[in-house]
């Protein structure tokens, strides 16, 4: 198991396929990009595979989460998805996708074994948009969803990141939206993993903030934190039911008691937390003929000292070095 000391035990486990992303978020990296990852730097879809057996077979591990950069960038990832299915026990597996490429991927995803997708969009107006990612393909990431939809990759949840003087007025709009068409919305709270390094806590759009919004024409009642479990959204049932909205605060209301990730760079890097400033690298291990039982000791002693929170309520909190691109959401 991987298991810290304060008992947390992580079965969930966030695989970046990629640093690389084909939008250019505000609140993510500057609009010229980033220098990537060099190809030699990334795991192979081999070593990939084989660290989500040893998680899975040897380390408890029964979640799988896909993520980037962007992912569907990544060239072998029906394979892998494919490969990973066929694991004894199979994991559950899911994906976090800006949704550009998914109209064209989404049928192959779902007969590779994928379950289902979380899709970002922060706007239904396509000029907010544009400013948002820098880059015209709101439609795009519409189509994708619907196409995620059709294929059977339910529940669709979608992930929203409201900023002042953008989209902050667009929570209720974006929430009666995802209910007609049948998503699981989900508010996330701006987080400190910019590449500029220019988030501001007194700038950011707070769960309290969203809240607020929303009840101006909802009415919402908490689900509860027995129904909550480990999970990072605080869900609320929207006028009795039986839609929901869940808002992931962060910063405000931090989950980290209950936290039970454990997370893999797309240059083979152990976090165990996104705050986290220090790394564990697995894929040295796995290029100097390392066994899978060295593999997983080495990730079970990294766990072992995760903190027990992200300290992003400590005064003398530091930003990450690696934005969110090359840690993966």
């Amino acid at each position: 198991m991987l298991i810290d000391t304060f008992g947390r035990v992580a079965t969930d486990l966030r695989v970046s396929l990629t640093d690389r992303c084909n939008l250019r978020c505000t609140y993510c990296m500057p609009e010229e990009g980033l220098q990537w990852l060099a190809k030699p730097d990334l795991l192979t879809d081999d070593e990939i595979v084989r660290l989500i057996r040893i998680a899975v077979t040897d380390l408890g591990v029964t979640e799988v989460r896909f993520t980037g950069g962007e992912p569907l960038l990544r060239p072998g990832l029906v394979g892998i998805v494919e490969r990973c299915a066929a694991l004894e026990p199979r994991p559950r597996m899911s994906l976090t996708t800006n949704g550009i490429g998914l109209k064209r991927t989404a049928t192959a995803l779902k007969a590779a074994g994928l379950d289902r997708v979380n899709v970002s969009l922060d706007t239904l107006r396509p000029d907010v948009f544009k400013t948002l990612t820098r880059r015209d393909r709101h439609r795009d990431v519409l189509d994708g969803m619907a196409a995620a939809r059709d294929a059977g990759l339910v529940p669709v949840k979608v992930n929203a990141v409201l900023m002042p003087g953008l989209n902050d007025d667009e929570a209720p709009d974006l929430l009666a939206w995802a209910i007609e068409e049948g998503y699981e919305l989900r508010f996330i709270e701006q987080m400190p993993l910019d590449a500029q390094h220019g988030w501001k806590r007194d700038g950011m759009i707070t769960a309290g903030d969203i809240l607020e919004s929303l009840r101006t024409r909802f009415t919402l009642t908490p689900e509860g934190a027995d129904e909550r479990g480990s999970a990072p959204a605080e869900r609320w049932v929207v006028d009795g039911g039986p839609h929901a909205v869940g808002v992931i605060a962060s910063v405000t209301r931090p989950f980290c008691r209950a936290c039970d990730r454990t997370r893999l760079t797309a240059d083979g890097q152990v976090r165990t937390c996104l705050f986290a400033t220090e790394e564990t690298d697995l894929r040295a291990a796995l290029r100097s003929d390392a066994g899978d039982a060295e593999v997983a000791e080495i990730w079970k002693k990294a766990m072992w000292g995760k903190k027990a929170g992200s300290g992003l309520d400590d005064p003398s909190f530091l930003q990450p070095d690696r934005p969110m691109s090359a840690i993966g959401g």
